[in-house]
């Protein structure tokens, strides 16, 4: 009987220690940083540079709609719009449920992968007006995106359809071009 107790003590002594390793040692879920919503924040204010909107988008803030659920990437716009400026325009961020709720005058409209279905709702709802229209899901950039995130070789890359750019009344830069994989 004592060598079972001894056993059983040995296990449960190893098994705590295992437990201590797998889960003592790892952060919080809240305070990891994800890396690809940092990273598709910095493309989309470093877009705003390679980009020009008409006169009349020159006032007021400058507004980025967010489609759906994406709350990390809200977090990395909103942290970025405490220290950004786009020319003169402050930075601020929009979150819409749904495409049916865009409004205001937006700047540029990000929508999800989660969001996707929802593409031809938005492009439609924002006909006639000079919003880029970015997105991260495989054939969007010929369904209706100026431009869609999308990863090539392990590194995060975007299309750019210029023709859909160009048909919300915005100018692409030459150096955009250059940077991005050309959709027609």
């Amino acid at each position: 009987m004592c060598m079972v107790n001894n056993k059983l003590r040995k296990f449960n002594y190893i098994s705590l220690v295992l437990i201590l390793i797998c889960f003592g040692f790892t952060e919080p879920q809240s305070s990891k940083i994800d890396t690809n919503s940092k990273i598709k924040a910095v493309f989309l204010y470093n877009f705003t540079k390679y980009i020009e909107w008409p006169s009349e988008y020159k006032n007021g803030n400058f507004v980025v709609g967010i489609l759906g659920n994406s709350t990390a990437l809200y977090k990395e716009l909103s942290l970025m719009s405490k220290t950004k400026k786009v020319a003169s325009q402050d930075f601020e961020i929009k979150i819409y449920s749904s495409a049916e709720e865009i409004q205001d005058k937006v700047h540029m409209l990000y929508i999800p992968d989660a969001a996707a279905n929802s593409l031809n709702v938005a492009v439609n709802k924002l006909k006639g007006k000079s919003t880029l229209i970015v997105t991260e899901t495989p054939g969007m950039s010929v369904q209706g995106s100026g431009i869609n995130f999308v990863i090539v070789a392990n590194r995060q890359k975007f299309e750019l359809n210029k023709s859909n750019v160009e048909g919300h009344n915005l100018k692409v830069s030459k150096s955009l071009e250059d940077l991005a994989l050309v959709v027609k």
